[in-house]
């Protein structure tokens, strides 16, 4: 088996989104990022925006406004001030 993340994503009212995937891109407000696994640990905040995650050939996406991501060896961790799946 690949290699995975560990990939969290919560908002004030709950966590929408938590388990192993293949990639995170996110809107950042110094420009969009993508995260794979063990990538270089990092901090920043993140602009209006979709938060696209890949799983094994599919994709789930959430709209954000605003809030951190948290890069560690652990794992990407997205604190958003508003968060929700897309239909």
């Amino acid at each position: 088996m690949a290699e995975k993340l560990h990939f969290s994503l919560v908002s004030p009212e709950r966590e929408l989104f938590s388990g192993e995937v293949d990639q995170v891109d996110a809107p950042g407000t110094e420009g969009d990022f993508g995260v794979l696994p063990g990538h270089a640990p990092f901090m920043t905040t993140l602009k209006e925006g979709r938060v696209h995650v890949h799983v094994d050939q599919q994709e789930h996406v959430f709209e954000v406004r605003g809030g951190f991501a948290d890069v560690t060896p652990q794992g990407l961790t997205i604190l958003a001030e508003h968060a929700e799946e897309v239909a």
